[in-house]
């Protein structure tokens, strides 16, 4: 329990998780996850169900990179941080 609570309170977990969230939906996408349109559904169904996808498509990549931004951006601070800290505690030579 605590290596979930651990992995879950991680500053990358956010961020992580919806990456990971848009390469699966993407996934099943180019492995014929659009296969409801093939059926005999009502129209309105179709219609709600293109909606749905079409949103997603254009949310997912902008959600995917803003994610990925954010994982870069949060590495950089962190290697930034403990690089300085080294630096810090490295002695003078003197």
């Amino acid at each position: 329990m605590t290596t979930l609570m651990n992995v879950v309170t991680n500053e990358y977990f956010p961020a992580a998780a919806v990456l990971l969230v848009v390469v699966i939906f993407w996934t099943i996408a180019l492995l014929g996850g659009l296969s409801l349109l093939t059926g005999h559904q009502p129209p309105l169904a179709t219609l709600g169900w293109l909606l749905f996808v079409y949103t997603i498509v254009v949310l997912s990549p902008i959600a995917g990179l803003l994610a990925l931004v954010d994982l870069v951006r949060r590495w950089w601070r962190n290697h930034r941080i403990a690089s300085e800290n080294a630096a810090a505690t490295e002695p003078t030579g003197r």
